[in-house]
């Protein structure tokens, strides 16, 4: 009897803590819009991937000549010069594969420059919310662009608009 009584305080308690804690959410793809200096870093990023793409295609294409001249002379190489034609080839593709490693890979310079770009304006965005939520007293603040899984959110608990008013983008 004694456990039985324990165990539901302790359930109640548990309830009583769950109700207590504040929840709140965020539409980062709604202050993301609103900020201006998001929208110069991304079109940074969007012509800097072209100019290096653009290179990445000009050695492409340098290979797929080579191929193409490869295939109407193959006839009137000897096996020798066949071999060297093939490794030219081979090397134009690597090289172009080494090129779009750097540029894009998981470690490329795509990635780190979108990091330096992006990491002041997501640590801004950051403290705002953090001080907000110290503010108010929030527990959790979730993402409603990211978060696939709600359904439906009482738009008294978006504290949107409040994150951009902190970072001085709106009224």
């Amino acid at each position: 009897m004694k456990k039985l009584f324990l165990t539901l305080l302790f359930a109640c308690f548990a309830v009583a803590g769950i109700q207590a804690q504040k929840y709140a959410l965020v539409d980062m793809e709604y202050i993301l819009k609103n900020i201006p200096a998001y929208e110069r870093a991304n079109e940074q990023l969007n012509q800097q991937s072209k100019r290096w793409q653009g290179e990445i295609d000009e050695v492409v294409q340098e290979a797929e000549e080579l191929y193409k001249k490869y295939q109407s002379e193959s006839a009137f190489l000897s096996d020798e010069q066949r071999i060297q034609r093939e490794e030219e080839i081979l090397a134009k593709e690597k090289e172009a594969s080494e090129l779009k490693r750097t540029y894009f890979g998981p470690q490329g310079e795509f990635y780190k420059k979108r990091e330096s770009l992006m990491a002041p304006i997501q640590d801004e965005i950051y403290n705002a919310v953090k001080e907000i939520c110290e503010a108010k007293k929030y527990s959790m603040v979730i993402d409603r662009a990211s978060a696939v899984s709600i359904i439906y959110a009482s738009p008294s608990i978006d504290i949107s608009g409040e994150v951009l008013v902190k970072l001085g983008y709106s009224e």
